[in-house]
């Protein structure tokens, strides 16, 4: 499958599978190392997010403790970033883009995706962090750059950060996350149409649910959902094993991954249509996940 979710062709899928395990370092520049008045690129910073589309990067938020790095006195929410950029693939120029609306203030380790032009960002945490973290769905529509505040109904979610979540068929799924003392394996949607939230009850005993814990990843087949990674502040879970969630038998469900047979000692899942790899690389020392 292809971003849009249409099937590739086989041309197209080898060329993914050829793309695999390959870093393309992206310039700030434009073209032939021209430069554009004015532009600036953003400050080094951590716990922020990135979506993108065919045309542009968006990044939110983030937090950087160092003060001169973050901005200094220019900058109001030090140590986090409130703020939103964009990297124009074309181009190769960032712009910090100027948003009219109420723009939330859980700045770090919130969740993002991108739908149509709408970027949805769903809880996090400000400052002090673990304290001061949000529940809410903010929405900035990045073509008329303006920020709004979803009205939902329903069982919210906890106030949470280090969950993530993805858009399946207008319903928004949010799975596990922090409050700051206890690590969640809850799943939660909300009906983008009616803006009901719901709290899933998968049918599956205890025994059998994802370990509860934050700063994963999710990915989607449009049948699963994978979730990827993770782990609380005392482990991290490997990528020998993943946990998917079955929409259509409300089931958790556990797949044994696969090693990749171009890459050694990365293991890693191809979804159908190699939508996704995901690899861990280990060597006697340490070890580093990547996701490609």
């Amino acid at each position: 499958m292809d971003y849009n979710g249409e099937k590739m062709s086989d041309a197209e899928g080898a060329r993914t599978r050829d793309q695999l395990n390959k870093f393309v370092k992206l310039t700030h520049r434009p073209p032939h190392g021209e430069t554009l008045a004015g532009h600036r690129t953003p400050p080094a910073r951590s716990g922020h997010r990135c979506v993108a589309d065919n045309t542009n990067l968006y990044v939110f938020g983030g937090y950087n403790p160092d003060y001169d790095e973050s901005g200094g006195s220019e900058n109001e929410d030090y140590p986090l970033f409130r703020e939103l950029w964009r990297y124009h693939f074309a181009t190769g120029c960032w712009q910090q883009i100027q948003t009219d609306g109420y723009m939330p203030t859980e700045l770090a380790s919130m969740s993002a995706v991108l739908h149509g032009n709408n970027l949805l960002v769903f809880g996090g945490t400000g400052i002090p962090f673990g304290e001061n973290n949000g529940n809410d769905v903010h929405v900035c529509n990045v073509k008329y750059k303006r920020w709004s505040l979803l009205n939902c109904r329903g069982k919210k979610p906890n106030r949470i950060y280090g969950q993530a979540m993805v858009i399946i068929n207008g319903f928004l799924y949010v799975f596990g996350g922090t409050t700051g003392y206890i690590y969640s394996t809850d799943l939660h949607r909300l009906d983008l149409t009616t803006r009901e939230w719901i709290h899933l009850k998968p049918n599956n005993p205890p025994d059998d649910l994802p370990e509860e814990r934050y700063r994963h990843e999710i990915a989607h087949d449009g049948q699963r959902i994978y979730i990827l990674g993770g782990g609380t502040s005392w482990t991290s879970y490997p990528l020998d094993k993943i946990h998917a969630y079955n929409l259509e038998t409300n089931s958790w469900e556990e797949i044994t991954t696969k090693p990749h047979d171009k890459i050694g000692l990365y293991s890693g899942i191809l979804l159908p249509g190699d939508a996704i790899a995901v690899y861990k690389f280990e060597t006697v020392s340490s070890s580093a996940t990547d996701i490609i």
